[in-house]
């Protein structure tokens, strides 16, 4: 029985073939034709307007947060659950990250909670320097709300859309009209490059700054000289080729994760006391993960018994993310909200969803889901 993993690479246009033609033009290193093709494509796709290629959405997020000159004193506000990778850069620039919860509507961030704290912080306190919300899951945060208050109060907006390529956030992009955006290609997201990630704005000027940092800040002249310390973040020419041919097959990843999703809520809606990952009126999601969660009062089965069923017979599942004002190594970090993060983090699951799952495969998850919440 092979087994079956939660959203693994899905490889299946024509990724090889341009490949091939890297190693044909032995631009195996970060330069290359690809490159460039891959950044216009994303952007393309996006609609916005410039984009680099790195090698992690970490990295991405640093160059913006560097760019924007952000560092020791600052405050960054950003989302209690996510990823890691969307709070590190934070550390990375000395900054202090404040954490939020997210809005039951959405499982975004709270901007309620937001507008509130900004108030408070205009009053006396220490308004932040950028915000960083996580489009989770493959949705949209409410973007527009968030960029009122940022214009409101002169914060910049990056959009963590790390997991949200594709996600539409009213009649755009998820991403599109924030100060910058960030993607990222791991191998669990919706296209690969095997590793990567990618910076996006409409900000030319933030672009180009990123990627001359992205190449360890090497000036134009023919021996080495550096004004500023850079990084080694550029995404090799052979990650851009798998990427290149990865997204021309994105709306039909996109769809099938979708159709995943609506099988989910369709069989295993039987159960009393199982719920799913709502889509708030101004988002469409990717459905990157399908995301449940388990009424304790009415569902005796706990999260971990459904993940040691599932993993018996080789089938992953995995937690929600665990907050980061949880995370021991952001012990004594200050966090806004109720704790509803905290709550979804203790009920939720994220079930198999990769867009190359058969509906046999999505039948042993459902039958095994279903066995251990019906006992």
């Amino acid at each position: 029985m092979k087994r079956i993993f939660l959203s693994p690479p899905d490889v299946s246009g024509r990724e090889r073939e341009l490949v091939e033609e890297v190693f044909a033009s032995n631009y195996v290193a970060p330069a290359g034709q690809m490159l460039g093709a891959f950044e216009r494509a994303v952007a393309r796709y996006t609609g916005i307007a410039s984009a680099v290629a790195v090698n992690s959405g970490t990295a991405a997020l640093h160059l913006a947060l560097r760019h924007l000159g952000i560092g020791e004193g600052d405050e960054v506000w950003t989302s209690s659950m996510t990823f890691i990778g969307g709070a590190s850069p934070i550390v990375f620039q000395r900054a202090t990250p404040v954490f939020f919860d997210v809005c039951r509507t959405g499982w975004t961030i709270d901007c309620d909670l937001v507008e509130e704290a900004l108030a408070q912080a205009a009053g006396g306190g220490v308004l932040p320097r950028a915000i960083v919300p996580t489009d989770l899951y493959g949705q949209s945060c409410d973007l527009d709300r968030l960029l009122a208050l940022g214009l409101e109060y002169g914060i910049a907006i990056i959009t963590d859309s790390a997991e949200a390529l594709g996600a539409r956030y009213k009649d755009r992009h998820a991403g599109k009209g924030a100060g910058a955006s960030i993607l990222s290609f791991n191998g669990n997201k919706i296209i690969t490059t095997s590793g990567g990630g990618m910076l996006l704005s409409d900000d030319a000027r933030l672009i180009e700054h990123a990627r001359f940092l992205s190449t360890q800040a090497r000036e134009q002249v023919p021996h080495y000289e550096h004004l500023e310390i850079g990084y080694n973040y550029r995404m090799s020419n052979v990650s851009a080729a798998i990427g290149l041919g990865q997204i021309e097959q994105i709306s039909q990843k996109i769809a099938r994760r979708r159709q995943i999703f609506a099988r989910y809520v369709e069989e295993l809606s039987v159960i009393d006391g199982i719920d799913f990952m709502p889509e708030p009126s101004y988002a469409t999601s990717t459905r990157w993960l399908s995301c449940v969660t388990l009424d304790p009062i009415r569902i005796r089965a706990r999260r971990d018994v459904i993940m040691r069923a599932c993993e018996e017979v080789d089938i992953e599942v995995r937690p929600l993310w665990k907050p980061m004002h949880l995370q021991p190594v952001f012990a004594g970090a200050r966090f806004v909200g109720p704790g509803l993060c905290a709550e979804l983090f203790e009920i939720g699951l994220c079930l198999p969803s990769g867009s190359g799952m058969t509906d046999e495969d999505q039948s042993r998850v459902i039958d095994v889901v279903i066995d251990v919440l019906k006992t």
